[in-house]
C-alpha cells in the first residue's frame, strides 16, 4: 500500500505489479503483487483507473496512508537554506509573506495561501496547480477557480480553527475541493498557512516543510 502510494505521488501514474516488483527489488512474484491489488481493491483503499491499468489510491486509501504509513523524511540542506533565507526576519508584512509563500511554492511545486487575522491574503503556484494532470478536465480547473474567488470566506472560517501541527485534509475534508490534498498549519495566532494540491501530493514532503518553517519561526521570535 505504501508503495502505490509513493509511487503514484512521484509519476501521476497508476502502479503496476511489475513495475513495483522490478523497482523495488520485492521478492514475489507480480502476480502475488496482483493478488495484494485486488484484496486492497475490494477492501475500498485501491481502484483501477482502466481495465489494463495499473493501481490508484482512493480516498480511503490515502487516508490509512496518512494514519499508518506515512514518514516524514528529513530535508535537503538546500531545502532548509531556501526556509533559512525566506523566514529570516519574518514578520507580518506583506513582503515576508510574498517571499514565504514564493519559497514554499518553489519547494512543492504546490500551491500555497498564507492568510493573516486582519483578512489579508498571499498566494503563489496557482499554475503550477493547474499543469498537474489532475486539472487537465476543464471541468476541475472551473471548479477550482469558483472556488479560489471564495479564497477569502474559506481561509477566513479555517482560521478558527485550531491548527496547531501540520494537518492533512483530503478528499471530502478539503475546503478547496474533494479532488484535492492540503497541509495547513497556524504559524501563529495571526497567521494560517497552507499548501494545496491534487490528492496524490506528497504529505510527507510537505509535512516537513511546514515543520521547519514553523521551528524557524518560533526561534525568530
Amino acid at each position: 500500500m505504501r508503495l502505490v502510494v509513493e509511487e503514484v505521488v512521484e509519476t501521476g501514474e497508476p502502479a503496476g505489479s511489475q513495475h513495483l516488483v522490478e523497482k523495488y527489488h520485492l521478492e514475489v512474484s507480480p502476480a502475488t503483487v496482483r493478488n495484494w491489488f485486488a484484496a486492497l481493491d475490494q477492501e475500498g483503499y485501491l481502484t483501477q483507473p482502466h481495465a489494463s491499468s495499473g493501481r490508484v489510491p482512493t480516498e480511503k486509501g490515502y487516508r490509512f496512508y496518512l494514519k499508518e504509513l506515512m514518514e516524514e523524511r528529513g530535508l535537503k540542506r538546500r531545502e532548509e537554506q531556501d526556509l533559512e533565507s525566506a523566514t529570516n526576519q519574518f514578520s507580518q508584512t506583506a513582503d515576508s509573506m510574498k517571499r514565504l509563500t514564493h519559497a514554499v511554492s518553489d519547494l512543492t511545486d504546490h500551491a500555497v495561501i498564507m492568510v493573516r487575522r486582519d483578512g489579508s491574503i498571499f498566494s503563489s503556484g496557482m499554475a503550477r496547480l493547474f499543469s498537474q494532470p489532475e486539472f487537465v478536465e476543464q471541468e476541475m480547473v472551473v471548479s477550482f477557480g469558483g472556488m479560489f474567488d471564495h479564497i477569502g470566506e474559506i481561509m477566513g472560517q479555517m482560521m478558527g480553527q485550531q491548527f496547531a501541527e501540520p494537518t492533512a485534509l483530503i478528499g471530502d475534508d478539503c475546503p478547496f475541493g474533494k479532488e484535492c490534498g492540503s497541509v495547513v498549519l497556524n504559524l501563529n495566532n495571526e497567521t494560517l498557512l497552507g499548501l494545496v494540491g491534487p490528492m496524490r501530493m506528497n504529505y510527507g514532503h510537505s509535512f516537513a516543510l511546514l515543520r521547519q518553517i514553523q521551528e524557524l519561526i518560533d526561534q525568530a521570535e
